[in-house]
């Protein structure tokens, strides 16, 4: 079966870093670019970092761009989200996503994780 299970989350402190993991399997993980999105309580879902199947491109929201870094491993099946300089406006649920372009035949495809808490407090 398809599964994306986050791991990483935690409490830290202001200032302070977190390594979110994603592992994946039930599907070609290489053919999927993968996505960090993240939801505060009562805030919609954002994406957060974004990264190509090969991991040759990456982006960022705004909000955290040069805190965070996006990676991933393609023969571990993993995506990594290293979060650096943390503050307590990034304290959310982080959800991993796998997401692949359909171009008519096959169609396009999405998969989800149940998501890892980060919180940012003192």
């Amino acid at each position: 079966q398809v599964q994306l299970v986050e791991s990483g989350g935690g409490l830290v402190q202001p200032g302070g870093s977190l390594r979110l993991s994603c592992a994946a399997s039930g599907f070609t993980f290489s053919m999927y670019a993968m996505n960090w999105y993240r939801q505060a309580p009562g805030k919609e879902r954002e994406l957060v970092a974004a990264i190509t199947t090969a991991g040759g491109s990456t982006n960022y929201a705004d909000s955290v761009k040069g805190r965070f870094t996006i990676s991933r491993d393609n023969a571990k099946n993993t995506v990594y989200l290293q979060m650096n300089t943390l503050k307590p406006e990034d304290t959310a649920v982080y959800y991993c996503n796998a997401h692949r372009t359909g171009w008519g035949n096959p169609p396009g495809m999405d998969y989800w994780g149940k998501g890892t808490l980060v919180t940012v407090s003192s």
